[in-house]
């Protein structure tokens, strides 16, 4: 035998396949290339590239979502071409295998430990990337709670102003034209509007808007429609860029923020009664399970009487988990989602009467999409800011967020409700016409002031 006649010796990925798919329960729905150049898997699925042992480390100590989301951050794991076609592909392949999420045995996971040896990938568990959350206290404590909304809203004023658009809206948007020349920004400033018609906004009346983030509603219903706003987060760098914001426009008259848990906000000062509106744009997801009737109580006795509450709120499919390892460690820990009913009924047990619900899915779908876009093509500004790994984290975060919108797992509703009477008359118009007629606009004065994102 010569040495070109001996056989070759199997590489990485073939000494890895039949455990992958022992621990998948089928073969492989992507193509692997190993850090030795091996390959394995399906010819005509996507190509993930294990760039390093460290990367059997990590799923090893870590089987499933999390262990893979952490190789990706690392850079330990790549996907050939757009993430999203990755993930679409693959869940694609997934669901037509009937393969199943991986939970190995004792058994298992020594074989799987024994080929890591074997491929020098054996050792103690990698460190997790810095960008992961570490949470202490008793969940859903106030202090707890703060740590977790500063994780992700404290990231940076000057990245969410580069990700998102100049209203500084990080919510979904309402797309409501298909022209070309029609943009993020007008799908913000319509679902602002929508959302100022559904209220019943009018000049002088006082709205709540809890959980109000960079500002966008505060801002727009102060500036456009004369409307007095106590604005509510916990972030203090979402807090100063809205006092910033507030002083920029002239509206010290019309806006106050409180940098504040929910639980600790005050009936409106001076006024008798209770707000005339209450809004929560996308913050009730960070709320939890146990607290969610405190919080619908609260938002029952901030509005007065015939006043109206308007929850924009992401839900999660009825058969499907909502959240992960990966959303939960990285990006919204502690955050909980239900299905829209559970939430409605929740709302309407605190005493609001729902009277009207309007899903806003696929305008989610399109929404992340432009900031995906932004991520993407403005890849070494984000970089230069957060660093390469969290920039990793967002773009499997959006990648990911997406995909979940579009395939119904995940949904987004604005849910409008009003605290009736007594006697239990709301004071609602009869016709949603009614409902979402035009409130008055304030002067083009105060209109023209600054509307730029932050510097």
């Amino acid at each position: 035998m010569t040495l070109t006649d001996r056989p070759t010796a199997p590489g990485a990925a073939q000494r890895l396949e039949p455990l992958v798919e022992q621990f998948l329960g089928g073969p492989l729905p992507v193509r692997v290339r190993m850090w030795d150049g091996s390959e394995t898997g399906a010819a005509d699925g996507p190509l993930v590239h294990v760039r390093s042992r460290r990367a059997l480390r990590r799923l090893l100590w870590a089987p499933g979502e999390l262990g893979l989301a952490e190789a990706y951050i690392t850079g330990d794991i790549d996907i050939d071409g757009d993430l999203a076609d990755g993930l679409r592909a693959m869940r694609h392949a997934v669901r037509e295998r009937g393969l199943r999420p991986p939970r190995p045995g004792v058994a298992a996971r020594l074989k799987a430990a024994r080929t890591a040896l074997r491929l020098g990938a054996a050792g103690p568990r990698p460190p997790a990337p810095a960008a992961r959350a570490g949470l202490h206290g008793v969940l859903h404590s106030k202090a707890r709670d703060r740590a977790a909304i500063s994780h992700h809203y404290d990231l940076s004023n000057a990245f969410y102003a580069l990700l998102l658009d100049e209203t500084m809206a990080y919510s979904c948007g309402y797309w409501t034209s298909d022209d070309p020349g029609y943009g993020p920004t007008d799908a913000q400033r319509d679902k602002l509007e929508l959302i100022c018609r559904k209220l019943g906004l009018r000049p002088g009346a006082r709205l709540l808007d809890i959980g109000c983030g960079w500002g966008s509603l505060t801002l727009y219903a102060a500036q456009r429609h004369g409307v007095r706003v106590t604005a509510v987060t916990l972030a203090r760098e979402q807090a100063a860029y809205v006092r910033e914001q507030v002083a920029a426009r002239g509206l010290a008259d019309l806006v106050e923020v409180r940098c504040c848990d929910y639980r600790d906000i005050e009936s409106a000062p001076g006024h008798e009664g209770g707000y005339d509106a209450v809004s929560t744009v996308e913050m009730g997801e960070h709320v939890g399970d146990a607290q969610y009737p405190g919080f619908a109580a609260t938002l029952h006795t901030m509005v007065r009487p015939r006043g109206r509450v308007l929850v924009q709120q992401m839900s999660r499919g009825r058969n499907a988990p909502g959240g992960g390892a990966f959303i939960e460690s990285y990006i919204a820990p502690d955050m909980h989602m239900r299905p829209l009913g559970e939430t409605v009924a929740l709302l309407e047990g605190a005493g609001l009467e729902v009277r009207d619900v309007e899903g806003l899915r696929e305008h989610y779908v399109r929404t992340v999409d432009a900031w995906r876009r932004t991520l993407e093509e403005r890849h070494e500004e984000f970089t230069g800011l957060v660093g390469e790994e969290t920039v990793r984290v967002w773009r499997l975060y959006l990648a990911g967020g997406a995909l979940a919108f579009d395939e119904r797992r995940m949904g987004v509703d604005q849910i409008l409700s009003v605290r009736p009477e007594p006697t239990g008359a709301a004071g609602m118009p009869e016709t949603r016409a009614g409902w979402y007629a035009a409130p008055a606009e304030v002067p083009a004065a105060r209109d023209g002031a600054s509307t730029g994102r932050a510097r």
